[in-house]
């Protein structure tokens, strides 16, 4: 099959083939329809070309013994509500009779009626375990075959959102496609596609204008190529059409920066935007310079497409009804966050003046309260498009889903003219009452959430359980190391969308002002700096060499500065305050034995965040230390020298030292990494109304009360 999916893409680069099912495990997977459905819906919404993350929906239809009375009855299996085809699993899907489906039918009142379906579907259900139903559960329940694909293809969606949309349709399909109008999802929708087939026997799928497609087939596999071919269809039709006058998006206006100029301004323009469209609810940041997305906003055609909001609904429901488009040139000089951000805010101020105007134009009597009217997708032309979200994953998904609105613009500017939504009707979808409820039943959000920590030497010990505690309590991390393959290990460990890496030596500026950058860049900014990065050096006087002390001066210390200073001009830039937490020692309040260096170094941290909380307080940046003391299981500090040093001042062994520090505190405990980890979670997840203390992380030592 000659497959190429979307515009300017290769066969060889699409691996979702005909070659793909044959050769793969769904021969391991015999004629378990339900498991086939699944394998299905996971290679089809492993590409976003096809769908996007989490839209479209499919189904499959087989004869389930009934329980009470033993007859074979047909059931719907079908992804449940907030799911994704592309990671869909048994747990993910419904299982309803389709008799009892489409007996809603008799309860059916209206249109203006059709939400009070929707509880009527869990009346409905075989499966008992079966996920929430979502509103789309009639359209392919009244539907008559047994695997049926719904899908959100750009391809697709372009000649949905095209102005002639249907007489499009007719061109590419002839007969052997159906069409029918815009119409919210829901039990209504179902009736209509329901309707287009009995008047229309014998088509192979519908399109739905501004929305995408259904497709079907009596096996799996019979859905699966069907899908692909009738995308195909589409794909190869816009091809045949884009570009011929040289000329896409009406040609382009200005120019791009080259790639490491459009990060560095992306990475200097972040904290901005980030305050910006913080002013309601903090957000977390996503930045790309996609080639499409730099086609688009460079284009002559910008001013007029980008008002005009997306098609699909599950595009504006992610994306928000249109973008902020900055009026900034690509090389803007950013040395002064400030002076730019005074330039920009009057377009904050005017999108957030029209979001409310489209709220209070459109609202019904019982639409829910307005939402937060900050812009979730920025464009910068020349630069790229950054999103704004309560979580990266969010705000990446945002980005993906306006690259594929871009995609369906391009699309529908090469065969027709693309049109977007009416208002109105884009107003419905975002107020929906189920939208509401859906988000009413989102898991609490945990305490760290929209917010981002940058943690120096986490690759390992102290500073690794730290990144690790802030990301479990809902921080995005950014893990800097001076060795890079220990950070690269390190964010290993966590999940996509939870942290990032970036190599820091705290004793160079520059080292330390490009892992802000890439802070920024991955995150939006930085609201935690914790600084862990250290060593330690235990000699008496006469032994510690200059180069033993300027080395802790200039890791400890000077590290702690740097890190403070960059970490507040970005907190400032952002606008709402933020934490520092430096990781001192006991040693820096006991006067201890063979020490001087690494005490000295110790006591002047503590000093410092004693000063920098006295100055940055009225700013709302909090600076507090966590004092570790003893902590040998899993810290770097004790793999060295370090540890024989120690035992060689108390007269010990270095295997008796654990044992021998937890016998000298008042607790008798062991401290570990996720002791100090606790810690600072502590300063900037509780005790937030606290700033210029010492938390003392050392099971009770009464020489190093602080009072």
């Amino acid at each position: 099959m000659n497959f190429t999916i979307s515009n300017s893409i290769k066969k060889e680069d699409f691996k979702y083939v005909d070659y793909l099912w044959e050769h793969s495990d769904a021969e391991k997977l015999g004629d378990d329809q339900v498991s086939l459905f699944l394998y299905r819906s996971n290679i089809l919404g492993a590409d976003l070309r096809v769908t996007n993350y989490g839209g479209g929906n499919t189904s499959c239809k087989t004869m389930e013994k009934d329980p009470l009375t033993g007859e074979e009855r047909e059931v719907l299996w079908v992804k449940g509500s907030g799911g994704d085809i592309g990671t869909l699993k048994r747990d993910g899907i419904a299982g309803l009779y389709v008799d009892k489906l489409r007996d809603l039918k008799k309860a059916y009142r209206g249109i203006e009626f059709e939400d009070e379906i929707v509880p009527l579907y869990y009346h409905c259900l075989h499966d008992l375990d079966s996920r929430a139903p979502s509103i789309d559960t009639p359209l392919h329940g009244l539907l008559p075959f047994k695997h049926i694909d719904h899908l959100h293809p750009d391809a697709l969606i372009a000649v949905a959102a095209a102005k002639d949309s249907e007489a499009i349709t007719k061109e590419i399909w002839g007969d052997s496609m159906g069409w029918v109008p815009w119409q919210r999802p829901g039990f209504d929708l179902g009736l209509q596609l329901e309707k287009c087939l009995e008047e229309n026997p014998g088509i192979r799928g519908i399109v739905l204008g501004s929305h995408g497609v259904f497709t079907w087939g009596e096996t799996s596999y019979e859905c699966y190529v069907n899908s692909l071919q009738v995308i195909e269809d589409a794909s190869k039709y816009i091809a045949e059409r884009e570009g011929k006058d040289g000329a896409v998006f009406g040609g382009s206006k200005i120019e791009s920066l080259e790639a490491e100029e459009r990060k560095e301004q992306a990475s200097l323009l972040a904290p901005v935007l980030r305050g910006l469209c913080s002013s309601h609810n903090k957000m977390i940041g996503h930045f790309t310079d996609d080639e499409r997305v730099l086609q688009f906003v460079n284009s002559n055609d910008l001013a007029r497409l980008a008002p005009m909001g997306t098609s699909c609904p599950d595009h504006f429901l992610r994306t928000k009804i249109q973008p902020l488009v900055l009026s900034l040139a690509p090389d803007a000089g950013l040395t002064d966050p400030m002076a730019v951000k005074e330039q920009i805010i009057p377009a904050f101020e005017q999108y957030r003046k029209e979001y409310e105007e489209y709220y209070e134009t459109c609202k019904r009597d019982n639409s829910p309260a307005m939402r937060d009217p900050n812009p979730v997708v920025i464009l910068y032309p020349g630069v790229g498009m950054f999103t704004f979200a309560k979580n990266k994953q969010t705000a990446r998904v945002a980005s993906e889903f306006y690259i594929n609105a871009i995609n369906v613009m391009r699309g529908a500017e090469a065969i027709s003219e693309y049109t977007s939504l009416p208002r109105q009707e884009a107003f419905d979808i975002e107020y929906w009452l189920l939208e509401e409820d859906k988000l009413k039943r989102m898991p609490p959000e945990k305490p760290l959430s929209r917010r981002v920590a940058i943690v120096t030497g986490a690759g390992g010990g102290i500073g690794k359980a730290i990144a690790d505690k802030l990301a479990a309590e809902g921080a995005n991390v950014v893990i800097t190391d001076i060795d890079e393959a220990r950070a690269k290990e390190a964010y290993a460990t966590y999940k996509r969308d939870i942290a990032s890496y970036t190599v820091c030596d705290v004793t160079k500026e520059e080292s330390v002002e490009k892992a802000y950058k890439a802070a920024s860049l991955e995150f939006g900014g930085v609201d935690i700096v914790v600084h862990s990065a250290g060593l330690a050096i235990s000699k008496p006087l006469a032994e510690t060499s200059q180069q033993d002390w300027d080395l802790l001066q200039e890791v400890l210390v000077a590290g702690q500065f740097r890190m403070a200073k960059a970490g507040t001009a970005i907190m400032r830039t952002q606008g709402f305050g933020g934490d520092i937490v430096n990781i001192a020692s006991k040693n820096g309040l006991v006067a201890g034995k063979n020490n001087v260096a690494y005490g000295t170094a110790k006591a002047a941290q503590q000093h410092m965040t004693r000063l920098l909380a006295a100055e940055l307080g009225p700013e709302k940046i909090r600076v507090n230390t966590v004092n570790p003391d003893g902590v040998i299981i899993g810290s770097k500090i004790w793999e060295g020298k370090w540890a024989e040093g120690r035992a060689k001042a108390y007269g010990i062994t270095v295997e008796e030292l654990p044992a021998f520090y937890a016998k000298r505190n008042l607790l008798n405990e062991i401290i570990r990494p996720e002791d100090i980890a606790n810690g600072v979670f502590a300063v900037v997840g509780i005790l937030d109304k606290s700033t210029g203390n010492i938390i003392n992380v050392d099971g009770g030592m009464a020489e190093a009360f602080v009072r």
